[in-house]
């Protein structure tokens, strides 16, 4: 079970607190997601879109804005090559619809997952070559393309990469060498020698950050104020399905992002809403993350991501509608191979006896491998470790990784490039490639080389506030949702109480993967507290504490027919955390608490 920890930054709460208008209460948790300076907390509750940072701050980004003026100009032909996920569809369309209404001659093209593979490829080089491209532009790939971008350059062609993953090395006696690919310019804020203010972007917002350059040096950005506005909802949408940390600037681009799509003009955003049923006026950064993001992805893992990419520059609602339809109805098929493979996952780590590794390498070779990265999250999950899933693939063996805080998965991998056909990722998620005799040797050497203590690999829950949930009101439940949107980086914030009294449950939900609670706080109030996901576990830890009475009679299933009416009954208490929601229900709206773990 995972261990439990209050966070324990300190500040002058009260201070903060009368400063910018929040309680003690809000002004602990923001402390605790790394504020320090007024300004910090200033933008983080009152920022605007004034305070992103200019484009040009990032390395190679005036240069690139300007060598796109000059092919513009000159109408020489710009392919956009972009990725099959969700950041890198959001990406090439950002670029080809802002490179388009720029006048440019351009089109785009999407690696087929199975096919081509991530990113850049020679197949995409030559037929880039072949159809008269003059000039190829990356999005959210392209960083460790080096042989790839000098086949291009040896084809007479210009290449200007954007991208926002980790930069390749190579180490010899604890010196890195950085290996930049042969492009003619390169965007990518994690190069050595950048020196923007923030560096957590997604692939999707640095081409943004592109087309507003470019267009601010052609002088479009106060007429182009509503077009760019519809591409930062994208820039946002890319931001949240790629799980990039909701702070500084990415808080604000999702923040408004979320509240333009709200209202958005793109029929495919629209259209997607609308299958998934989801209003408008609802959406979240979980919504997207968790419903639409995964529609989006399913187009590139089990089929062409080039159908998403054209559901985002739909302009014609009925067929936006089909379109979207049509990626629903893949993400339901996903999710059902999903579900198989986790299963023959899990067993393969229990049957196999591979518990004992630091980092589990799971094979699964008919599995598609489009999947691999979603079933290795869902093994982390479990077993909270750094996870690798690999499959059968044409030519040879092919995989994702998932990771935990603790384990920087890239650099780990670093470590044994040589036994990699190909590779890319960084400290979270990773790509690979490998020969197919080389599984078993894969897992025996990232495990030789891993680090990882028993502490490492023990999952800590940071507590923001140990609050009684007496101390829960309307107001504070109204200022904890001025801290949305939440997600990586940006959780929602966590409450615990000790020894809440369980009085009574109820299972919901048709497939029974809810139950409502009853409990009493210390000040003799009752209150609903809802449980999310497969109750199972926690039954059996009630049993084993309390005893199968208690369960049951917490159920409401009646006395043990050895026990006599009017004899004590087992009390349930537990130490949970939490965090306050409101629930409506017919016009009525009342708090309610919501369990995310207990012991």
């Amino acid at each position: 079970m995972a261990k439990w920890f209050v966070a324990a930054k300190k500040a002058d709460f009260n201070k903060i607190s009368k400063e910018f208008g929040i309680s003690p209460v809000t002004a602990r948790i923001l402390r605790n997601r790394g504020l320090t300076e007024d300004e910090e907390f200033r933008k983080f509750l009152y920022g605007t879109t004034a305070d992103l940072y200019p484009p040009e701050t990032i390395l190679g980004m005036e240069e690139a804005a300007e060598l796109l003026i000059t092919k513009i100009r000159e109408n020489r032909k710009i392919r956009v090559i972009g990725d099959y996920d969700a950041d890198g569809v959001c990406a090439s369309c950002i670029l080809h619809q802002g490179l388009k209404k720029a006048g440019a001659d351009v089109d785009t093209a999407i690696p087929d997952r199975m096919k081509d593979g991530y990113g850049l490829n020679e197949h995409l080089v030559l037929d880039a070559y072949g159809a008269g491209v003059d000039t190829i532009l990356t999005c959210d790939n392209g960083i460790a393309a080096a042989a790839e971008i000098g086949l291009a350059k040896e084809k007479g062609m210009t290449v200007i990469v954007t991208d926002h993953h980790e930069v390749p090395y190579e180490e010899q006696d604890g010196k890195r060498s950085w290996l930049l690919p042969p492009a003619d310019v390169v965007v990518d804020p994690k190069q050595e020698g950048d020196t923007s203010p923030f560096k957590g972007i997604c692939g999707a917002a640095v081409a943004w950050k592109l087309v507003l350059c470019l267009y601010g040096k052609l002088g479009f950005l106060e007429a182009q104020k509503d077009f760019l506005d519809g591409l930062m909802e994208l820039a946002a949408f890319a931001t949240v399905c790629d799980v990039m940390e909701l702070l500084d600037e990415n808080r604000i681009i999702v923040r408004y992002g979320l509240s333009h799509m709200k209202h958005t003009a793109n029929e495919g955003l629209r259209a997607l809403m609308e299958v998934n049923n989801i209003e408008p006026e609802k959406l979240t950064a979980y919504t997207i993350g968790f419903v639409l993001g995964p529609c989006i992805n399913a187009t590139g893992r089990l089929d062409t991501a080039v159908r998403a990419l054209r559901l985002l520059e739909e302009k014609e609602r009925a067929e936006a509608v089909r379109t979207a339809s049509e990626l629903k109805a893949l993400n339901d098929s996903r999710k059902e191979m999903t579900e198989h493979y986790v299963k023959q996952a899990v067993a393969q780590v229990e049957e196999e006896g591979l518990e004992k590794d630091r980092v589990l390498v799971i094979f699964l070779p008919d599995c598609h491998e489009s999947l691999a990265g979603i079933i290795a999250g869902r093994v982390r999950e479990k077993y909270y470790k750094p996870v690798f899933v690999l499959t059968r693939a044409e030519d040879g063996v092919k995989g994702s990784g998932r990771s935990i805080e603790t384990y920087h998965m890239f650099e780990e991998m670093t470590k044994i490039r040589d036994i990699f056909t190909r590779y890319g990722g960084h400290k979270m998620a990773a790509g690979l490639s490998l020969h197919s005799g080389d599984v078993e040797n894969f897992r025996r050497r990232i495990n030789e080389v891993c680090t990882l203590t028993l502490q490492d690999l023990e999952e800590r829950i940071h507590i923001d506030v140990p609050m009684p949930v007496s101390y829960v009101t309307r107001s504070l439940v109204d200022e904890l949702d001025r801290l949305e949107p939440f997600g990586n980086g940006n959780p929602r914030p966590l409450f615990a109480q000790k020894d809440l009294l369980f009085l009574s449950a109820r299972v919901l939900g048709k497939n029974g993967n809810a139950v409502r609670f009853t409990v009493l706080d210390d000040a003799g109030q009752r209150w609903e507290m809802m449980a999310f996901g497969d109750p199972a576990p926690m039954d059996a830890y009630m049993e084993e504490k309390f005893g199968s009475e208690a369960v049951r009679r917490l159920y409401g299933t009646g006395l043990s027919a050895g026990r006599r009416a009017g004899e004590a009954q087992p009390q349930i208490r537990l130490s949970v955390t939490y965090y306050p929601s409101l629930n409506t229900w017919k016009g009525d709206t009342r708090l309610q608490l919501v369990m995310r773990q207990y012991q």
